[in-house]
């Protein structure tokens, strides 16, 4: 696995674990990965709008959402939506690169087997009630 996509799975860990501290020490680091050309620019921009909205308890969020809700279809649609904005010849780097952290976000975001877990527990409640 790159370097970055490992970070991003560390950072990734961090969020579900509300450890923003380590979640920006990660965030740094991937920011040091991705240089600072314009695709490097909005894949910064991206992750740091992750934090921010997290660190902001915004609700509205997708980001928000996506962690305290844990919805694995609605990542894997995103996910798809996502793969195919940053593939578009038109962009350009710095949409690119907005569009490639989303996208590696939520790719380590599926990974994470605590979803699957989560998941488990709230069919096993839906169906008891």
């Amino acid at each position: 696995m790159p370097a970055r996509e490992m970070r991003m799975e560390m950072f990734v860990r961090s969020l579900l674990r509300r450890d923003f501290s380590k979640a920006r020490a990660h965030l740094d680091k991937l920011e040091r990965i991705v240089g600072e050309d314009e695709w490097g620019k909005g894949y910064s921009r991206a992750i740091e709008g992750f934090v921010s909205a997290l660190k902001g308890n915004e609700g509205d969020s997708l980001i928000f959402k996506l962690i305290n809700e844990f919805d694995r279809e609605k990542a894997k649609e995103l996910l798809e939506n996502f793969e195919g904005i940053a593939s578009q010849e038109f962009r350009d780097d710095y949409e690119r690169g907005y569009y490639t952290a989303w996208k590696e976000l939520l790719t380590a975001y599926l990974a994470q087997s605590t979803l699957e877990s989560v998941g488990r527990g709230k069919r096993r409640a839906a169906k008891k009630a």
